[in-house]
């Protein structure tokens, strides 16, 4: 039994300051022994009742005859049954969650395209957009009006 260390134990759990010749010690002390005892007894005991039951199988032929009188011989071993160290990269519960959650991520995705789609509004051209797209329409309508060299010189150059 470390003095110090049950010193500073109790003062980290309680703010209690004690001495090593504080008579708790004493208590600890006595403690210790009446466990031990108790230990012990408990010890003799299991022996006790585990040779018994060792005489008692036995003499139902679950085990062999003893060595020594006194010695207690434990069961062999059943055979161990080997353990599965390899398993499938996806169970088929793992598969059945991804589907599920493929589908529901789906339908997700489908139903926020759907609501934005309804929900939200055209787009409204500035007037300058407006008056942009008049004036281009004016001079598709022009450029047609022209002569077929003239309108290829025009394309070609607005290809550029």
């Amino acid at each position: 039994m470390d003095q110090h260390k049950l010193r500073s134990l109790v003062f980290e759990k309680t703010g209690v300051k004690i001495d090593v010749d504080d008579p708790i010690f004493a208590l600890v002390a006595l403690n210790e022994a009446v466990l031990a005892e108790a230990v012990e007894r408990h010890i003799e005991r299991i022996d006790a009742v585990s040779r018994e039951l060792a005489e008692q199988v036995r003499a139902a032929g679950g085990l062999p005859p003893a060595k020594a009188p006194s010695a207690y011989e434990p069961a062999p071993a059943a055979p161990v049954k080997a353990i599965a160290t390899q398993s499938p990269l996806v169970t088929p519960r793992e598969q059945r969650l991804l589907a599920a959650a493929a589908g529901i991520a789906l339908l997700a995705a489908l139903l926020v395209v759907s609501a934005q789609s309804i929900l939200s509004k055209p787009a409204a051209l500035t007037p300058q957009q407006a008056a942009a797209l008049v004036q281009a329409d004016k001079l598709s309508k022009a450029i047609e009006s022209l002569d077929a060299k003239t309108r290829d010189q025009i394309r070609s150059a607005l290809q550029k």
